[in-house]
């Protein structure tokens, strides 16, 4: 399905046991796009026929394959800095690998990007971690780049101008942006709606998602995730922001919460909230 709508409402969700069941649980807040999760210990050989046919019986479409990664823990800043994405150099090898194998199972299911959380990028270039990094996103932007799709990096475990830096040093023309709002709060890294002005030419998805800026008490904490339009982005200024710099992809509603019900009930606000915005 091609038909896709300017910011179409979508949902970013994780890979169930049972791909159709967990499209229609996705399809049962309204929408018909969204963000497929794959998490890390999910085994990928031999898994895209079924998500396949369960995405053409269902006539749902796929934006983006994201990638997650065993080990990676999201507690709080110091523990998301030795954890997750390519930063940790014990498990970048791997984690290279295991992209590059999502990169093949996105190609079989028609979907036009990938996309992950790289880690904290270091803002001194000269850090030994910056150019490995750097040469990992490199080679599976190659090979994203032979199945036609884009690469994109999630926003907020560094400013702006340090991942624009980065996005310019990697030099791959499908190496693009996942813009999270509330990530850029939420760690701390700055405004979400003047980093859209820094970062929005190389925006090819986005995360509709709130949330709180961390305790200025509790150094290394994290901010607290909000049902989006109650927390901090301000998601009226957040889309009138990204009508300017002329972004008209998806707008995929990114909920993470213990409690399912609670996360599933929240989502479903949240494509009502979206559809009153963008009427």
């Amino acid at each position: 399905m091609s038909n896709l709508k300017e910011l179409e409402i979508g949902v970013m969700f994780w890979a169930g046991e049972d791909p159709a069941e967990t499209i229609r649980r996705v399809k049962s807040v309204g929408v018909r796009c969204g963000q497929l999760g794959v998490p890390g210990e999910m085994p990928l050989a031999g898994a895209a026929p079924a998500w396949k046919a369960a995405l053409e019986s269902e006539e749902f479409t796929l934006v983006t394959v994201f990638a997650g990664y065993v080990g990676e823990s999201y507690a709080d800043i110091p523990t998301v800095q030795r954890t997750v994405g390519f930063i940790p150099p014990d498990t970048r090898a791997e984690r290279e690998a295991r992209t590059l194998e999502l990169s093949d199972f996105a190609a079989e299911l028609g979907a036009p990007a990938i996309a992950c959380h790289i880690g904290f990028v270091p803002e001194d270039p000269s850090h030994p971690d910056y150019a490995a990094v750097r040469d990992v996103v490199r080679r599976i932007a190659d090979r994203a780049a032979s199945h036609g799709q884009s690469f994109a990096l999630e926003t907020g475990q560094e400013p702006a101008e340090v991942l624009l830096r980065f996005l310019r040093d990697v030099d791959r023309p499908n190496v693009r942006v996942n813009f999270d709002p509330a990530n850029m709060i939420l760690y701390g890294s700055g405004d979400p709606i003047e980093a859209l002005d820094v970062l929005g030419p190389h925006v090819i998805s986005v995360h509709a998602k709130d949330g709180d800026w961390p305790p200025k008490d509790k150094p290394g904490a994290l901010g607290t995730e909000r049902p989006l339009g109650q927390g901090s982005v301000g998601i009226e200024r957040f889309l009138a922001k990204l009508k300017q710099i002329g972004y008209t992809g998806t707008l995929n509603i990114e909920r993470e919460v213990e409690d399912p019900e609670q996360k599933w009930r929240d989502i479903r606000e949240a494509v009502s909230l979206l559809r009153r915005l963008t009427a």
